[in-house]
């Protein structure tokens, strides 16, 4: 049900199309020393170290989480396509969606079975679901 759109004024379809493309320029936030030790990982952790360089903000370093990146009110927390996520467990979820705002996110918890019949009434409903099974 990719063909659903959502109801966004002018304004917030500006502020979404900015929030995207300023977090595709957006270099990703790592952890400190992310490239020496594989155990390591690169997900974002706050730099606590005495002597860190990343913490005290250095010009030569990665950049750090700041609250000067985040994204304009009005658009945060909405999935790329415009809609706000719901989670979907069950039946009674999918009926209590908006179509017009808000998009399904079937459970990763949720079988096969139980799955088909979800999408099923989200096709009735007229609901775009994110996550649809691919066959």
């Amino acid at each position: 049900m990719s063909d659903v759109k959502p109801s966004l004024t002018k304004e917030e379809k500006k502020l979404l199309k900015y929030k995207l493309e300023r977090a595709r320029k957006r270099t990703p936030f790592r952890r400190q020393e992310w490239f020496r030790y594989k155990k390591l990982g690169e997900a974002w952790r706050k730099p606590w170290g005495k002597h860190s360089k990343l913490r005290e903000r250095l010009d030569w370093r990665a950049p750090r989480v700041d609250a000067g990146y985040r994204g304009p009110r009005a658009v945060r927390g909405l999935h790329p396509s415009g809609f706000r996520e719901v989670m979907v467990y069950n039946l009674n979820d999918i009926q209590k969606i908006d179509p017009t705002k808000e998009a399904a996110r079937i459970s990763s918890k949720v079988g096969g079975r139980k799955r088909e019949i979800i999408e099923e009434k989200a096709k009735e409903l007229k609901v775009r679901v994110l996550n649809p099974r691919v066959e």
